[in-house]
């Protein structure tokens, strides 16, 4: 075995030590910790199956020539377009967005383009962005879409030029 994985098998006994040290002693830190991870593998157990089997059912009916013509390089301005659109209909945030991001990726998506998928992910969810516009007004939601998003798709871009001969994937 590696020392890596000696290291890391270490730290989560340690972990898992310290939480059964914490409910044993009644060790208030310890018992909230333990209380937000159990609350935290919760929710990845009510979003992440559905999500992977919704990732694997793209990745065997969507076509490699479809995911290209959108968000491929040649798709243009257009494939920025449709990857805000697509992040903003998106539930799971970044526990989704991620694998999403990596299947298009592998069905041949501009980096770019991906880059965009996740930063807007973060910014245009349809659902966030009625609950930020209840709480701070519709006109903060609209003027944060209007700066939020052309700096997404522009450091995207950036990004994409930079990494554009490193980054390869195996069809």
């Amino acid at each position: 075995m590696s020392k890596d994985k000696i290291i890391n098998i270490v730290l989560i006994a340690g972990y898992f030590i310290f939480l059964l040290f914490s409910y044993i002693t009644d060790f208030r830190i310890g018992i909230e910790i333990g209380g937000n991870f159990i609350d935290f593998v919760k929710s990845m157990l009510t979003i992440l199956p559905i999500a992977f089997i919704l990732i694997g059912l793209f990745e065997v009916w969507i076509d490699r020539k479809t995911v290209e013509k959108y968000f491929g390089h040649a798709s243009g301005y257009r494939g920025y377009f449709w990857a805000i659109v697509l992040s903003s209909t998106t539930v799971g945030g970044a526990y989704v967005a991620f694998p999403v991001a990596h299947a298009l990726f592998k069905k041949g998506a501009k980096l770019s383009i991906i880059l965009t998928y996740i930063g807007s992910s973060a910014l245009t969810r349809i659902p966030m962005t009625i609950f930020e516009a209840s709480f701070l007004g519709l006109k903060f939601s609209i003027i944060r879409l209007l700066v939020s998003i052309p700096l997404v798709i522009f450091s995207s871009i950036f990004i994409g030029r930079l990494f554009k001969n490193k980054i390869r994937v195996n069809p």
